[in-house]
């Protein structure tokens, strides 16, 4: 899949931060059944990795890789099945070493800057990323307005009531978010019932 089909697979996209290997199968689980295939793992914890391995076993997972910072972790996410990679930011070198691997990439940006970086590498889709703390909706507008074409996942600080404001600009393809899953034990049923409701979204 390109990274546009996987953005355009969900209006949501969970930003999943695993502390146990444990939870990751049933969260996949409770997730997908809501109706949100593409999970994103962080890797901020030492069963990252492991916890892309078991989501990928869950049928009709699209299960990728965030808080990809290096070259290392990139191949280390993609050893583990990543089917994706989203990065807070973005390097020259990051951005190269994805490409080389043909990996759909979604790179994070603030400025602009940032995306011209990207249009040099041949880049077209990115993470606005903070979304809120960089200005909400009127600094994305603002950002994208030079750039035609390009398509946005805003990502931090989001939550479901601004949720559709976001995917209601013509640049946004989707939105990542953490409060799908709040941290704490698995609730397989309050997992699927937010999904249900983030589906609705548009």
């Amino acid at each position: 899949m390109t990274i546009e089909e996987i953005m355009r697979t969900a209006p949501v996209i969970p930003v999943l931060v695993m502390d146990r290997l444990e939870d990751a199968v049933p969260m996949a689980e409770a997730l997908v059944a809501g109706g949100l295939r593409v999970l994103e793992v962080t890797l901020r914890t030492p069963v990252a990795l492991d916890a892309i391995r078991a989501m990928r076993e869950v049928d009709g997972a699209i299960v990728g890789a965030g808080t990809v910072v290096d070259q290392e972790q990139l191949q280390a996410a993609i050893d583990a099945g990543a089917q994706f990679i989203v990065s807070p930011g973005l390097t020259e070198a990051l951005g190269r070493a994805a490409i080389r691997a043909e990996a759909p990439f979604l790179p994070g940006i603030a400025t602009a800057g940032d995306i011209m970086r990207g249009l040099e590498l041949g880049l077209q889709h990115f993470k606005f990323f903070p979304a809120e703390a960089n200005g909400g909706i009127p600094a994305l507008k603002a950002l994208a307005g030079p750039f035609g074409g390009l398509k946005f996942c805003p990502t931090g600080g989001i939550r479901q009531e601004t949720a559709a404001d976001w995917l209601a600009l013509e640049q946004v393809l989707c939105v990542g978010g953490s409060w799908l899953v709040p941290q704490g034990e698995v609730d397989r049923e309050a997992i699927r019932a937010r999904a249900q409701s983030a589906t609705r979204l548009v």
